[in-house]
């Protein structure tokens, strides 16, 4: 039996045409005759389970929505982008490409989690964060602010990840000693991360350098020579080494 059937309201948004949805019985939150958000077809929302799309969120392209998973506000759920379990979507997020969001996870605010990055668990992701690539947020993680989690790597654990920061790469995080940022270094007053890596080692995020913690003193070297801004980087590399150090 269905729960929820297309209306003949519909908009037109990006070239696709969006219906706006139906509860046809009762189920979870939902009363019969509730009207929710936009689909573009029928399967982008599962007829089983309790998962909805309310408010004006839109769910379309390839994009499934199903278990308990709920997606509500203006929220964007397109692509072959799956949101599943007891997962919510809420706000102005976007979640789109290959990237699932399910579990307990909730991406809310302005945050954006697409390419194949996955969010479960019951991580959070918010504000204006971006997690994107491989990356993978798990756990009881919280990635917010303006940082950016892409690439490959992985925060998990109790981690939080914020501010201005740029965690990528092979990067793991696990918790809040797994990384640093410092705010207000360089010639343009730029955030500058330090973070764990998979194989143990310290990477570092300043600008357009990515690398390990030796190649970041040499590239200062190489670039600033004896100059106070050296000075300034290479302390902050040595206190940032002892922080992020796993000897106790």
């Amino acid at each position: 039996m269905k729960k929820f059937e297309l209306t003949s309201e519909f908009v037109t948004f990006l070239g696709k045409k969006l219906f706006r949805i139906k509860a046809l019985v009762a189920f979870g939150d939902v009363e019969e005759g509730e009207l929710g958000g936009f689909v573009e077809k029928e399967e982008n929302l599962d007829q089983s389970g309790n998962a909805w799309v309310s408010g004006d969120a839109r769910v379309y392209g390839n994009a499934w929505v199903y278990g308990n998973a709920q997606v509500s506000g203006d929220a964007l759920v397109y692509g072959n982008a799956w949101v599943y379990g007891n997962a919510w979507v809420s706000g102005n997020a976007r979640v789109s490409g290959n990237a699932w969001v399910y579990g307990n996870a909730w991406v809310y605010g302005n945050a954006q989690v697409s390419g194949d990055a996955w969010v479960y668990g019951n991580a959070w992701v918010y504000g204006d964060a971006r997690v994107y690539g491989n990356a993978w947020v798990y756990g009881n993680a919280w990635v917010s602010g303006d940082a950016w989690v892409y690439g490959n790597a992985w925060v998990s654990g109790d981690a939080q990840v914020s501010g201005d920061a740029w965690v990528y790469g092979n990067a793991w995080v696990q918790c809040c000693r797994d990384y640093s940022a410092a705010s207000c270094f360089g010639s343009e007053d730029r955030t500058t991360t330090f973070f764990r890596t998979k194989d143990g080692g310290i990477g570092v995020r300043c600008g357009c350098f990515y690398g390990s913690l030796d190649e970041f003193r040499e590239k200062v070297k190489e670039r600033h020579g004896d100059r106070r801004l050296a000075k300034e980087y290479l302390m902050l590399a040595d206190l940032m080494e002892f922080r992020l150090s796993k000897d106790e």
